[in-house]
């Protein structure tokens, strides 16, 4: 995938549907040593999916979301983004106590703290993280370098690639 030069990623990891559902599932197999839980509180948007999936592992049926803006586009024909200041665009009305925080992704761990301010009593459960905001949740499935991008499914489009030797000009 196309990088700018001065970007801090230098790879790509991209998620497939299985392999987040299977790390989803992991992930529902220690929270369920963890709970009982009243209710989630998904991370919109990254959190929806997998807030999704876990509701119905552990058939919890009392689904809430708290909305955060933290990136926006470098421009529409990439994926690169660019950090900003964390908004709080829809809150809680809670404290969090007794409630399963989910997101899909802990990175440098900004919007994480920010949200962790807000629900300090919830259980924070990522699937990923990175070094720099490991420490913000109380769990998570896989640890990707900082350097590394994160491609969720919802995030690229699967299409057809023609074989090597179609387009390879002999020397």
């Amino acid at each position: 995938m196309e990088r700018s030069p001065n970007s801090p990623y230098r790879d790509d990891i991209v998620i497939s549907w299985p392999e987040l559902h299977r790390d989803t599932r992991l992930l529902c197999h220690q929270l369920m040593e963890k709970g009982p839980f009243k209710g989630i509180i998904a991370i919109a948007r990254g959190g929806l999916i997998p807030a999704a999936l876990v509701a119905r592992e552990l058939e919890i049926r009392l689904i809430d979301t708290i909305c955060a803006a933290s990136y926006e586009a470098d421009n529409d024909d990439t994926a690169q983004t660019v950090r900003r200041e964390v908004k709080i665009l829809k809150g809680i009305e809670h404290d969090g106590d007794g409630y399963l925080l989910i997101d899909d992704l802990v990175d440098t761990g900004n919007t994480a703290r920010v949200i962790r301010a807000q629900l300090p009593k919830a259980y924070f459960a990522t699937l990923y993280a990175k070094p720099m905001g490991r420490q913000v949740v109380d769990l998570c499935i896989k640890e990707f370098s900082q350097d590394k991008w994160i491609y969720f499914p919802w995030d690229i489009d699967y299409q057809f690639v023609p074989p090597i030797k179609k387009h390879h000009r002999p020397a």
